[in-house]
C-alpha cells in the first residue's frame, strides 16, 4: 500500500511541473476584440507563423466615428497591403521583414500566476491558464508593458493587455480560434491590387500603421 501511494505521489509530482513560456499553434483562425479609453474594435484573423502571413479584417470605432479595416501583412516578401472594398483600391506600404513576431509568451518572461478560469468542480467546467508579464521595445523605439494569459495546454492566447505612453492600456481579448487555417485565399490580394505600385522611398510600415490607413 505504501508503494503505491508513494508511486502516485511521483505520478502526480511529475503531471504538476512548472509552467514554463511557450509558442502558440502555427497556423490559427480566430476572432478577437480590442479596446481602450477611445477605441474600441473586432476583428477576424488569419495568421501563418511559418510562411509569416496575417490576414486582418477588423470593425470598431474610435471616439465615436466607426472605421473599417482590412490589412495583409505578407512578411516574407516585405509587403502590406491595405484593402478598401468600397471602391476597390488598395494600398501598398513596404513591411520590416523582422518585424514578424510569432504568438509566444518570450523566454525572459515572469510568470504572475496559473488559475483556472471557471470552475474546476467537474470536467469541462474550467479552462487552464498561466498569465505572464514582462517588458518590450517597441517598433518606434519606445518601452511598453504587457501582460498575456495563454492556455496550459496548447498555447493558445486567452488575452493582453498591453501598455504604452502612446496608446495607454490596450486590451486584447481572442476567442473562437480553431487550429489550422480555414480559407488560404486569404493570403492573396485580390484582382484589383495587382498593379498597385510601392512606393520605394516611403517609410516602412509596421502594424500600427493598419489603423493609420483606416477608413473612418
Amino acid at each position: 500500500m505504501k508503494t503505491l501511494v508513494l508511486l502516485m505521489c511521483l505520478a502526480v509530482g511529475c503531471l504538476a511541473q512548472a509552467p514554463h513560456p511557450c509558442r502558440s499553434p502555427p497556423l490559427l483562425t480566430g476572432a478577437l476584440s480590442v479596446s481602450n479609453v477611445k477605441f474600441y474594435g473586432f476583428a477576424k484573423y488569419t495568421y501563418d507563423a511559418l510562411g509569416q502571413r496575417i490576414r486582418f479584417k477588423e470593425m470598431g470605432s474610435y471616439e465615436n466615428k466607426t472605421f473599417g479595416i482590412d490589412a495583409l501583412l505578407l512578411y516574407r516578401e516585405g509587403i502590406m497591403y491595405t484593402i478598401y472594398h468600397g471602391n476597390k483600391t488598395c494600398k501598398k506600404d513596404r513591411l520590416k521583414t523582422e518585424d514578424f513576431h510569432p504568438m509566444e509568451i518570450p523566454k525572459d518572461a515572469s510568470l504572475l500566476g496559473q488559475v483556472v478560469l471557471g470552475s474546476s468542480s467537474g470536467p469541462g467546467q474550467g479552462l487552464l491558464v498561466n498569465t505572464w508579464y514582462g517588458e518590450q521595445v517597441t517598433p518606434t523605439g519606445g518601452k511598453a508593458k504587457w501582460m498575456s494569459t495563454f492556455t496550459e495546454f496548447g498555447c493558445v492566447p486567452v488575452s493582453t493587455t498591453y501598455y504604452t505612453d502612446m496608446t495607454g492600456w490596450v486590451l486584447t481579448t481572442f476567442f473562437n480560434i480553431v487550429v489550422g487555417i480555414e480559407d488560404p485565399q486569404e493570403f492573396i490580394p485580390p484582382n484589383f491590387c495587382k498593379d498597385v505600385t510601392l512606393d520605394d522611398n516611403a517609410k516602412a510600415a509596421n502594424f500600427y500603421t493598419i489603423f493609420n490607413n483606416a477608413k473612418i
